[in-house]
């Protein structure tokens, strides 16, 4: 059992000892997880608690949120895909000016060392932190002595030991940047290898225009308010996760309908295997699903007229099945 903590008074005066780390953890990719993991060994090793600190919001809402980057995921998400990697303890600091304001040596002590009680601190070696991010690597070798806690380096995922590498061949150290620039081009193929599992979105069903429906295609349409990067317009193979758990293959729709003159984009996900025996009690509205994309199968495309959408829709749904399911 992971616990979550949404403020520091919510942890108890005797926890710890500790190993901590922080960060924003956005899609907890494999850069994170390289670092959560020697985390954790170091945490078993010594007895103690692994702890994750993040931040909600981005610290980048808060001091730019004109140019905010989209969220790979919803912090529910996140905290899911965190706990399991299996921490003992993640505390959500809310992210704001008065945080903002604190010296590195305010945020250590206050939030690593009296709250949480560090034995140990995880960090990058280009991790910056407190105001203006003055804090460093040496600024917290410098706090460690004079706090008591040993300060650990590691080195993520992708650029030592185990690299992945961009179109052009090079190394690159796995990143939040690199996936939103997969999801932003449709490449849900290399933002998988990024974080280590098919991208996600959650939301709740909803009834659209029921076009799907009309043209023998129904679909499951994710609320506005989803959370989760919406990837490149396009069609996609994926999995619908419904409410029960229950994995459904899909083909995916991103987009704004262009065969309908569509203004707004939208996600829709067909279930391609609905139990035929049942199949008018097959009804999702209501729930809140998630839908993970696993191939780009082609981009958006406006038709000429419904037949002919239809013909494509066709072949959208064989090509999602054997990739899915045949493979």
């Amino acid at each position: 059992m992971v616990y979550i903590w949404n403020d520091p008074s919510e942890v108890p005066a005797d926890f710890g000892p500790s190993v901590v780390t922080f960060g924003n953890f956005d899609g907890v990719h494999r850069g994170h997880q390289q670092v959560l993991s020697q985390l954790i060994r170091s945490a078993r090793l010594t007895r103690s608690k692994a702890v994750a600190v993040t931040f909600d919001p981005h610290p980048a809402f808060v001091h730019r949120p004109e140019s905010a980057p989209e969220m790979i995921m919803g912090l529910d998400d996140k905290l899911e895909a965190l706990g399991e990697l299996g921490l003992d303890a993640i505390l959500v600091v809310k992210y704001s000016l008065d945080l903002a304001s604190l010296t590195a040596e305010e945020f250590v002590e206050q939030y690593l060392v009296d709250c949480l009680h560090a034995s140990h601190v995880v960090i990058g070696h280009d991790a910056r932190f407190g105001r203006g991010n003055s804090g460093d690597l040496d600024t917290m070798k410098a706090l460690g002595e004079k706090f008591g806690f040993e300060v650990q380096v590691i080195s993520e995922f992708g650029s030592e030991g185990y690299p992945l590498h961009d179109d052009d061949g090079a190394d690159r150290r796995c990143s939040s940047t690199w996936v939103r620039e997969a999801l932003q081009e449709g490449d849900v193929a290399t933002a998988a290898a990024v974080l280590g599992r098919w991208h996600r979105m959650r939301g709740e069903v909803v009834h659209g225009a029921a076009r799907g429906r009309a043209l023998g295609f129904p679909t499951a349409n994710l609320a506005s308010n989803a959370s989760g990067l919406i990837p490149a317009d396009g069609i996609y193979a994926g999995w619908l996760v419904d409410q029960a758990g229950k994995r459904w293959p899909a083909a995916i729709s991103v987009g704004s309908n262009p065969t309908f003159d569509g203004v707004s984009r939208q996600v829709e996900a067909h279930v391609i295997d609905r139990p035929k025996e049942a199949v008018e009690d097959f009804d999702l509205y209501g729930q809140t699903v998630v839908v993970e994309f696993v191939a780009r199968l082609r981009g958006m495309v406006a038709y000429r007229g419904p037949e002919a959408l239809v013909d494509q829709m066709k072949l959208d749904v064989v090509q999602a099945h054997d990739l899915l399911v045949k493979r």
